[in-house]
């Protein structure tokens, strides 16, 4: 299996769907570095099951993020009936890369580990 790695930036806030059975599905896109100054990529990506669980509670626009994934092809017809086709990332993991605490415990006292004043 090939899988794609990507750090970035959230674009939207997550939108969460339900199958009709009944799996979570959780879809945002991200943009990421594209190698040229002041451009950014995007692509979408979309995560299942209890990871779309995390991201629905813990993710928001702007969140940085590291997917690993594997890329899907999609096709379908629209409403006029023009056929459409898109790429998207499916998740396999996220690692949160900085969030602005959404969702988590600010009562724990627990340090990330990381100093933020520490440029990278």
């Amino acid at each position: 299996m090939n899988y794609t790695f990507l750090t970035g930036n959230l674009g939207n806030d997550p939108e969460s769907i339900f199958t009709s059975e009944g799996t979570h599905i959780a879809k945002f896109s991200l943009a990421f570095d594209s190698g040229k100054k002041d451009k950014a990529n995007w692509i979408q990506v979309a995560a299942f099951e209890k990871l779309a669980d995390a991201v629905e509670k813990y993710l928001h626009k702007g969140a940085r993020v590291g997917v690993m994934a594997t890329l899907d092809y999609n096709r379908w017809e629209d409403d006029q009936g023009q056929t459409r086709s898109n790429h998207q990332l499916i998740a396999r993991n996220i690692e949160f890369i900085k969030t602005d605490g959404r969702g988590f415990d600010n009562n724990n006292n627990q340090s990330s580990g990381y100093d933020d004043d520490i440029p990278i």
